[in-house]
């Protein structure tokens, strides 16, 4: 049962509550830069295939300037590295630390009379030293709260393909063909 001003949702049929700002717009239902509606012509399991499937639309002499990739069901993925000790902290801190240090040094030396290897060399060893102390106690500040190392990166589970409503239809006919001539059909 819907109420009145309320878009049905067509995945499930149910009616979209209004949220803090109003009533949510649905994808096929966003608005462009432009301010026209665009339309979903292909949804996609991962980025490459959406990204191939505006690729054959620029191909075919379409104009992708009116085209969007859209990510939905967004999600956070952390990935563990290992764990965290206070000595891989510190061997992290210093290997920083060292690079700074070799760009301090590398200033330092192109305004040096002397030996401008020795003053980079003495600046890499100090970077290092002063990385490798913050690195050990930066990591025991956190007392154990945080053991392990980590990458984090956001996924989609699916990806739109939209267009401006007005150029939908032929989107939709050359990513047809474009399926077509995936599965091997003529």
């Amino acid at each position: 049962m819907t109420t009145p001003n309320t878009p049905d949702n067509p995945t499930t049929g149910a009616a979209v509550p209004p949220g803090p700002a109003g009533v949510p717009s649905l994808p096929s239902q966003t608005q462009s830069a432009a301010g026209s509606p665009t339309v979903v012509v292909g949804t996609y399991p991962d980025y490459a295939q959406a990204q191939k499937a505006v690729d054959t639309l620029s191909d075919n002499k379409f104009p992708v300037e009116r085209t969007a990739i859209i990510g939905t069901e967004l999600r956070l993925v952390e990935n563990v590295l290992g764990r965290l000790t206070t000595g891989r902290a510190a061997l992290a801190g210093a290997a920083s630390g060292a690079w700074f240090g070799l760009f301090v040094g590398l200033l330092f030396g192109l305004f040096s009379d002397s030996g401008w290897f020795g003053v980079i060399l003495v600046c890499l060893l100090i970077g290092a030293a002063w990385g490798a102390v913050f690195g050990a106690i930066a990591h025991a500040a956190t007392g154990g709260r945080r053991d392990f190392a980590s990458r984090s990166s956001i996924q989609a589970g699916q990806y739109a393909v939209v267009t401006d409503a007005e150029v939908a239809d032929q989107a939709r006919q050359l990513l047809v063909q474009l399926n077509w001539q995936a599965s091997g059909a003529q």
